[in-house]
């Protein structure tokens, strides 16, 4: 079964999280492949990661999504995340993760952001 649904929002790719609680050792596993698969979509090089489902997740995923922040970077895929809960930001907190993720609060704010132009377009 798929734990990730998607969507395109114009050329940028969204995917949201389907699980409350991300904690079962399955689960983490088929998500980080599915992660994987959403790079290895040529078209996919601006993607939002909506968690506006998920109330709590593991540390093995907090790991998950660090190295898909890695492999996005080598791919050069821009990636933000939106809607995460006040526990998951704690966590995300408590590991400085702001500093390797661009955060939003909503997804209205990430689709904003990539919108937004810059020197580097």
């Amino acid at each position: 079964m798929a734990t990730l649904l998607t969507r395109s929002e114009g050329d940028v790719l969204v995917a949201y999280f389907q699980d409350v609680r991300i904690i079962d050792e399955s689960r983490i596993e088929s998500l980080g492949q599915e992660l994987v698969a959403l790079l290895n979509e040529k078209s996919n090089d601006r993607i939002i990661l909506n968690f506006q489902n998920v109330g709590f997740m593991s540390s093995a995923m907090i790991g998950k999504l660090i190295s898909f922040g890695k492999k996005c970077r080598e791919k050069k895929v821009a990636l933000r995340i939106s809607n995460i809960s006040e526990n998951v930001e704690e966590v995300f907190k408590l590991m400085r993760l702001e500093k390797v993720f661009n955060i939003d609060p909503d997804e209205e704010t990430a689709l904003t952001e990539f919108n937004k132009k810059s020197w580097f377009k």
